[in-house]
This record gives structure tokens, C-alpha cells and sequence, in this order.
């Protein structure tokens, strides 16, 4: 994704430009509201700017609003929180026109059951067993504040939102992965809490599909 907003940027601007966004993501995961900045020297009116960086960016990637920022805003150390939803849908049968964007499950997990486990990780924990720093670096702090994790359902669809200060790598993938099977049975809500205190990530098998999770929001 960087690589084709640059690409952008510098076909139409006519000089190299580097993107600093909000955070980065599996491949496969999908943002509406990622945010990203760049410097550039452009003398026309910013609406000009969005429109010819559309036409220059592939048909799968939109710019859907530009402003002008103060020199020190960083588009990932001062965002406040960030939200992610991660959307399945119940279905015995393969649905093509959802799978893109959604997992399939094929039969229904507790919704109660899921929103008991999801309240243990609201609050500030180390999340350890559930992913890394996006920076690969082990001294880097796996504490993380999650203010909302929550489950809801319509017809066959499942959304599961969480919103934190900041996420570690594959983090969202695995918790979602960790409260499916506790809605299946499979688990004690308090396991979560147990994952949260063991600190190891063996303890979780297996990841969500990156198809399903979004990155819907971040708050500055």
C-alpha cells in the first residue's frame, strides 16, 4: 500500500515522496480509515491534489480526504487510539461475494459467552501471548490499554470491535481467534485472563483470517 501512494505522489507531483501511515498491517487486512502524511510541494488548491492522486493509484486504493498538518503531527506516535472490526459471517456453504472481506465460520459461536472473555481485555494488560511489537524489537513494551472489545451480530453476520491505544502485531488476529473458540466451547472465558498473565503466545493456536479484520478509525 505505501509502495502505491508513493508511486502516486510521485507521478503526480514529480518527485519522490515517503509515506508515514497510522500503522501497518498483515497483508490481506483492509483499512477505511487509515491515516497517512507526506510533505510535498503543491501550489494548487489540496481537492485538486485528491483528485489526480486517485487517478494516478490503482482501482483497490482511494485517498478519501486530505489537510494540511502542523511539521511535528506523525501519523502513528500521536494517534490516541486506534479501532479495528473484525467482520465472519455463519454459513455451511462458502459465500463468494462476502469471503473477501469476512470469515466464514461454519456454525454459530456464543455471542454471550464472547462478550464475557472480550470484557477481560478491556483495560491496560500485557499482551504478550497475543502478538508482537511492530518493530520486532523484544525490548520493546507489549503493554497495550484496550478501551472497547465487544461482540454484535445481524442475520448471519458477526462484528467484533476493539479499540486501544495501539495494537502489537497480529494481535487483533489472535484475540479474535482466542474468543471464537471460547464461543464455540472449546475454552473458559477465564482463559483469557490466563493467556493474558502466561505471556505465551504457544498458548493461542492458529490466527483469524486477515480477510475479515479493518482498520476503521484513529483518533488523534
Amino acid at each position: 500500500m505505501q509502495g502505491e501512494l508513493e508511486t502516486a505522489l510521485e507521478r503526480v507531483c514529480r518527485s519522490r515522496v515517503t509515506v508515514i501511515g497510522a500503522g501497518r498491517t498483515d497483508a490481506g487486512v483492509h483499512a477505511t480509515g487509515q491515516v497517512i502524511a507526506f510533505e510535498v510541494d503543491w501550489k494548487h488548491p489540496l481537492d485538486a491534489l485528491g483528485r489526480a492522486l486517485n487517478a494516478a493509484l490503482p482501482d483497490d486504493v482511494a485517498v478519501r480526504d486530505l489537510e494540511l498538518c502542523e511539521a511535528d503531527f506523525h501519523p502513528r506516535f500521536s494517534a490516541k487510539t486506534r479501532t479495528y472490526v473484525y467482520t465472519a459471517y455463519v454459513s455451511a456453504v462458502r459465500q463468494p461475494l462476502l469471503r473477501r472481506f469476512a470469515w466464514q465460520l461454519e456454525r454459530w459461536p456464543d455471542l454471550a459467552v464472547m462478550n464475557e472473555a472480550a470484557r477481560r481485555l478491556i483495560g491496560r494488560h500485557d499482551f504478550a501471548a497475543f502478538g508482537s511489537p511492530p518493530s520486532g524489537r523484544a525490548e520493546e513494551t507489549t503493554v497495550r490499554e484496550v478501551l472497547r472489545a465487544d461482540w454484535q451480530c445481524a442475520d448471519d453476520r458477526l462484528w467484533f470491535t476493539i479499540e486501544a491505544n495501539a495494537f502489537l502485531f497480529r494481535m487483533v488476529r489472535r484475540v479474535v481467534m482466542a474468543l471464537v473458540r471460547t464461543g464455540w466451547g472449546e475454552c473458559d472465558p477465564d482463559v483469557i485472563e490466563a493467556m493474558l498473565e502466561s505471556r505465551d503466545a504457544q498458548r493461542i493456536k492458529g490466527l483469524a483470517p486477515a480477510c475479515g479484520l479493518c482498520l476503521v478509525d484513529v483518533k488523534y
